[in-house]
């Protein structure tokens, strides 16, 4: 059989479920396999078999593999990443352990503050200087730099972070520091924060290079393992990371710079939103991300995800900014918790049930899979609840075991504050709905957002499942739930562009000499570096650039993004710069302030192919629902018995049919519930559309 250029597939690793999309000669057909963390690989490789023989394709057949995975993320919340060292300036041993001397919660004695990835003994430093500038203010002292191997050697060091004082001015010394020890150490894993990073802020800087050596040799070789194992089965295609920020990146450089790919998964279901939200022309949404693990809420404006420069990571707080390890990368903003099928529910010390951040995974899993798993989870309370039928759970790959799940509840939960099972199971329903309710409140706020004035989108395999009774807690009044909504991230992976963004540091003032030509001579440099990561993906498909500017008033501590003209600066644009970023100043914060001088910290160039923007779906008149496939008894906490509803088949449900909740439609790959708030129908393109009914 001869592959055809549409042959597309993708997989995202979650921490409890691996989601197939092929997306086959016009055909979509999807798989989800419970992820194998100890080999992850292995689930991919299943997931891809049954795919293919569902399309009766080989993997010789497959064009495109496109790949997306909380493998790095996972590893350095788990700290089960290499044993990493770090090379500092001298004087600079412990950048890691003192940030920005800031305080994340100003009145806490007992402040918990993140765990610097590199323990102090595994830090070392080497007389060098550069300044500010670029200058070599002291030489590199290449015996130091000698000294450290046997010492690397002793402790065991696989790989090494190096990050040097202003080295995003002049990399030399790294490069030579890096030179000299893997021409000592050829087996050594070895990340230049320069390369990784080249910003100002010294901090986030060395976090993020520190971030990428500690998982530098795990996703090296799980991608190199994936990569072999395709070849031993033939597969000849393109292969494709999923980055945080949402584009596609070569196998080569996510090897490489493995921190960019810390939120792939999740960039893939803004992605994927996004696409939703474009068809159904909606213009403001709220994207609800919820799987086995965690619960991701993002903001999409007019097509558009929310972009941000910095993630953190392991959290210590959960909604608090600076508790985390900083990554300084282009992320699609968003606020992720521990809020998924998989997280466990217990009672607490003060006799509250609580859910998360803690999750079964997929090893053992919750107590319903039977495999092992004693504490109740999630699904064990929405099994209990009878929102999940226990037979063919997750696309047909499991059986699930209600009679284990109550056993759990009841004894966990229900015998310590004298609850029935059923009414455990609501209790933990309603814990983990409002966490994800608190997570949009918080993540709304903080963008100035009306949460109200937005339209939710539900995915992931457990999110249509709570959409409703989120969306009744933060008074969303429409919810969609896509086609394919249980691996909606795969899905999203096959409509991300190929695209890489740079950004490099060279501060300059708008009120001084403004030096157009070195700053032309830079975004040719970055656009020069953007372009050759991204052409031989692009496979001859047109590119476009976007150049960007990291603008503040002189003083400021932090920067706002204003895109720039493409062309080149020079002195006569400065009043056009002034403009431009004033103008997006006065939209963030209500005015400008005028006259002030005006600083660029950073300049961006992202080179990427053009995304496919979908078609709207067409309009469909009303229609009738059809027969129910059955009815379903749920237990309503509210009510505390048990209540009767009927139970539609997706696929059995024509564009614009018709129904009232309370109601369940149930699918291959997840079940969405309709809470008697909302009815419900089917639109033009093949979405589940809630709709709040009138008080």
């Amino acid at each position: 059989m001869h592959s055809t250029p549409d042959v597309r597939l993708a997989a995202d690793i979650g921490g409890t479920f691996t989601d197939i999309v092929l997306d086959a000669r016009g055909t979509r057909h999807t798989r989800k396999v419970l992820t194998t963390p100890a080999a992850p690989e292995e689930g991919v490789l299943t997931g891809i078999g049954l795919a293919l023989d569902d399309a009766g394709l080989h993997f010789s057949d497959i064009d495109v593999f496109v790949h997306g995975t909380t493998l790095a993320t996972n590893a350095i919340i788990e700290r089960r990443g290499a044993k990493t060292a770090l090379v500092a300036t001298q004087g600079f041993r412990d950048v890691l352990e003192i940030g920005t001397e800031s305080r994340y919660d100003q009145y806490d004695l007992t402040l918990e503050k993140p765990v610097p990835l590199v323990p102090r003994e595994l830090r070392f430093t080497v007389p060098e200087r550069v300044d500010a500038s670029g200058q070599v203010r002291l030489p590199l002292d290449e015996a130091a730099v000698g000294a450290l191997v046997p010492r690397l050697r002793e402790l065991g060091v696989q790989s090494v972070a190096l990050a040097f004082l202003h080295a995003y001015a002049n990399p030399e010394h790294e490069q030579r520091a890096a030179a000299l020890l893997k021409a000592a150490m050829p087996e050594l894993a070895i990340t230049l924060a320069s390369e990784v990073c080249p910003e100002v802020r010294e901090y986030e800087r060395t976090s993020t290079a520190a971030a990428n050596a500690y998982v530098q040799p795990l996703m090296e070789g799980y991608l190199g393992r994936m990569a072999a194992a395709l070849r031993e089965r033939q597969y000849r295609g393109a292969t494709y990371l999923v980055t945080s920020g949402g584009g596609l990146t070569a196998l080569e450089t996510a090897q490489r710079f493995p921190v960019r790919l810390v939120e792939s998964g999740p960039a893939g279901g803004a992605i994927f939103a996004a696409q939703v939200a474009l068809r159904a022309d909606e213009q403001r949404v709220l994207s609800f991300d919820m799987g086995g693990t965690t619960a991701k809420i993002c903001l999409i404006e007019k097509g558009e995800p929310a972009t941000s420069r910095v993630f953190e990571v392991d959290r210590t707080a959960r909604f608090l900014k600076g508790s985390g390890l900083p990554l300084r990368i282009p992320v699609i903003e968003m606020v992720e918790i521990g809020a998924g099928g998989g997280s466990i529910a217990q009672v607490d010390a003060l006799q509250r049930v609580t859910v998360g951040p803690e999750s079964a995974s997929s090893v053992p899993g919750p107590a319903c899979y039977g495999l092992g798993g004693q504490r109740p989870a999630v699904t064990d309370a929405d099994v209990a609840l009878g929102l999940i039928k226990p037979e063919g759970f997750a696309g047909g790959s499991m059986d699930l075991k209600p009679e284990l799940s109550l056993h759990a509840l009841g004894r966990e939960i229900g015998d310590k504050l004298g609850l029935s099972p059923e009414m455990s199971a609501y209790a933990v329903y309603e814990m983990v709905c409002e966490n994800m309710a608190s997570a949009a409140r918080v993540h709304a706020a903080e963008r100035g957002a009306v949460i109200g004035q937005h339209t939710m989108i539900a995915f992931g395999g457990a999110a249509p499942l709570h959409a409703a009774r989120v969306a009744e807690k933060v008074g969303v009044p429409r919810v969609l739930v896509p086609p394919n909504a249980g691996v909606g991230s795969a899905v999203g992976f096959l409509a991300a562009p190929v695209a890489y963004e740079i950004v490099r540091s060279r501060p300059a003032r708008l009120d001084e000499d403004f030096d157009g030509d070195a700053v032309s001579a830079l975004f040719a440099e970055m656009t020069s570096a953007a372009r050759a990561l991204v052409e031989p993906g692009a496979r001859g498909a047109a590119l476009f650039e976007r150049r960007s500017a990291f603008m503040r008033y002189v003083g400021q501590g932090h920067e706002i993004t204003v895109d720039l003209p493409d062309r080149t600066l020079s002195a006569a644009d400065v009043p056009e710069l002034r403009r431009i970023f004033e103008a997006e100043y006065a939209a963030q914060f209500a005015r400008a302030i005028p006259a002030a001088a005006i600083e660029v910290l950073n300049w961006s160039v992202l080179v990427s192919t053009h995304a496919r923007r979908p078609e709207m779906a067409p309009m469909v008149a009303p229609a009738p629902a059809p027969q129910p496939a059955g009815l379903r008894l749920i237990f309503d906490g509210r009510a505390e018995k048990k209540v009767e509803v009927p139970l539609y088949r997706r696929e059995a449900m024509a564009p614009g049919a018709r129904i009232a909740g309370p109601a369940l439609i149930a699918e291959d790959e997840t079940t969405t519930f309709i809470s008697a708030s909302f009815d419900a129908h089917i639109d033009g393109s093949g979405c589940i559309v809630m709709e709040r009914k009138a008080a």
